[in-house]
């Protein structure tokens, strides 16, 4: 499932051809994905402003001259694409509609965004732009891990006398927004940390020292145009790059990039998902 690395390089991809344009027509050929699509959500979404696009943990929300914002999330395969872009940085001619295209946008200046999504794991919802924030899928969630709340103290104070692992930790969204198991496992690599660890036995220097690894980590993969395994795509149809650059995610067996390292990568089950880490250097 997309990242917030994979959401934030899409939220930047669509922002150039959605912001302060105008919707001149919805197309919605469903009635739901993994939940039902709001009431006329066509013709609510149809001749509004965009005035801005936003994320909020693994969610982009375009918030509307009518003041109402609609959120989406990409579930597990998940596309939003751009065609016919007047500026010229996408596909220009726009496509046959496929199967799978369960919302359309066209946008007055020319440029279409089609949502597709094959295994229907996706969302769109539209709710009152002040209450946004108190949506069902939003009102849980922690701070932005690149936002100003997410700091020393507050992740200190979260993770005290906590008797998890810090993997379930780190990917506990009501402590920490848009994080999932690609990015906690490298940001663990390389603060030297066994995900294997109890979230409350890590002394608070080190846990303190998680938060510049975390915003690290997150921005290098955000400039790579996030990380593509499997169905994940830009908004102009590139695949992210962040995958070739992976120190431990994926590659069990493999030897540890830390220099003077003899360890290989291990690869073990948490919480049914696969956690990647070097038994040597991480502790």
């Amino acid at each position: 499932m997309p990242e917030l690395p994979e959401v934030e390089t899409v939220r930047r991809g669509l922002a150039p051809v959605m912001e302060g344009q105008v919707i001149a027509q919805a197309q919605v050929n469903r009635r739901d994905l993994r939940r039902p699509f709001p009431p006329g959500m066509a013709a609510r979404l149809t001749g509004q402003r965009v005035l801005g696009l936003r994320r909020r943990s693994k969610y982009i929300l375009a918030d509307l001259a009518s003041g109402e914002t609609l959120l989406i999330h990409l579930g597990m395969s998940g596309r939003m694409m751009v065609s016919g872009d007047p500026l010229g940085r996408f596909v220009h001619d726009h496509p046959t509609p496929e199967k799978h295209d369960h919302v359309v946008l066209d946008m007055a200046n020319g440029a279409r965004i089609t949502f597709s999504d094959p295994r229907r794991f996706g969302a769109m919802d539209l709710m009152p732009t002040p209450n946004a924030e108190a949506h069902p899928l939003l009102a849980r969630l922690g701070p932005e891990p690149l936002g100003n709340d997410f700091n020393e103290p507050y992740l200190v104070a979260r993770l005290k006398g906590r008797n998890t692992s810090i993997k379930s930790a780190l990917l506990d969204q009501r402590i920490l927004a848009g994080l999932g198991n690609i990015y906690v496992c490298e940001a663990l690599y390389r603060a030297r940390i066994s995900p294997r660890r109890r979230a409350g036995n890590i002394s608070a220097h080190r846990v303190a020292a998680l938060v510049p690894v975390i915003r690290a980590v997150l921005n290098t993969a955000i400039e790579a145009g996030g990380s593509s395994l499997r169905d994940f795509r830009q908004a102009d149809g590139e695949l992210g790059y962040f995958q070739h650059s992976f120190d431990v995610y994926g590659r069990e067996g493999m030897a540890c990039h830390t220099q003077g390292c003899t360890g290989r990568i291990a690869r073990i089950v948490q919480s049914g998902r696969s956690s990647f880490y070097c038994p040597l250097c991480q502790r």
